[in-house]
């Protein structure tokens, strides 16, 4: 299991904690160099154990260590003539199984904290849809999944090496999966 302490953090994240570090210098905790040491360090951190490293020493000032939840290994998401949607930052388990009644399941991964290397999606699918939108560098094999009077398009192809890679598998009875990944759209100044 992966200590919460080697989690990755926001820069939402970081931003509270350059706030708690400026509340310790307005209480005299810290010096102004200490404070310009600790955020520095803050602003660089990557995982939790080393955002809360600037923190440990101020009373009353540890950040919480449950601004993201703790990814569960399984997870059940269910549609019955009905909607289920996943996108921006959501924390995807280790394995996501989708039962669908005539209705669809959009999951978008661009954003999500994905905590593992592999991904386990099954399928329980009957008259309706699954839409998987996967990240940049993240490959999938589909090759499990059951189709009936179904269809599956993988826009995506079979691959093994990526990070994170999706095992996409179950059973699809009189319904659609479509797994793609989408390009991000760009403004010009």
């Amino acid at each position: 299991m992966t200590d919460p302490r080697d989690f990755r953090v926001s820069d939402a994240e970081r931003e509270h904690v350059v706030g708690l570090l400026q509340k310790a210098i307005g209480r005299g905790l810290i010096t102004l160099d200490e404070f310009t040491e600790r955020t520095d360090t803050a602003l660089a951190a990557r995982t939790r154990g080393e955002l809360n490293a600037v923190l440990l020493d101020l009373p009353g000032m540890v950040h919480n260590e449950q601004v993201l939840p703790v990814p569960q290994e399984r997870q059940e998401l269910k549609a019955t003539m009905s909607t289920v949607n996943r996108k921006g930052n959501w924390t995807v388990p280790r394995q996501l199984v989708v039962r669908n009644r005539m209705g669809s399941a959009d999951l978008d991964f661009r954003e999500a904290s994905i905590p593992h290397a592999v991904v386990d999606i099954e399928l329980d699918v009957t008259a309706g849809s699954v839409k998987l939108v996967l990240p940049d560098g993240a490959t999938v094999n589909a090759e499990g999944v059951e189709l009936a009077a179904s269809n599956l398009k993988d826009k995506v192809g079979t691959g093994v090496n990526g990070r994170p890679h999706f095992v996409v598998h179950g059973a699809v009875r009189a319904g659609s999966v479509e797994i793609k990944k989408k390009a991000r759209w760009f403004r010009h100044a």
